[in-house]
């Protein structure tokens, strides 16, 4: 019985993740870090999404909202993309964009931070 519990349970968390995981708010967020030099910078390339996205996710019709923390990983270390978004007519709008770098106080605020050309210093959110 316990094993039948335990494959149910995975089974459920593994819809919940697919279903986080098809929304635009995690397909943009994600892509757009993916993309960020200063992402690249710190995690290394190629930059990978992990399985456990904590959060919520809510639409009704072309509207809606997002807050999720999904973890990224490189080969230079592991961060958290934490994403809160709202949806309108379809089109996601980010409030928070930021890659917070594990095992450092780097923080990268993929909404305010100006992009750099390769090799200048990167300034960093407070």
């Amino acid at each position: 019985m316990a094993v039948l519990f335990v494959g149910v349970f995975a089974l459920a968390a593994s819809f919940v993740m697919g279903l986080m995981k098809s929304s635009g708010a995690y397909k943009e967020g994600l892509a757009r870090a993916k993309a960020y030099p200063a992402v690249q910078e710190a995690l290394g390339a190629p930059i990978k999404d992990g399985f456990f996205v904590t959060g919520s996710i809510s639409t009704s019709g072309s509207s809606g909202g997002a807050n999720l923390a999904i973890p990224i990983s490189g080969p230079k270390g592991k961060a958290s993309l934490c994403v809160v978004a709202s949806e309108s007519a379809g089109q996601w709008s980010f409030s928070t964009l930021s890659v917070e770098v594990k095992g450092s106080s780097e923080s990268i605020n993929l909404l305010q931070e100006k992009e750099k050309e390769p090799g200048q210093n990167v300034e960093r959110a407070p």
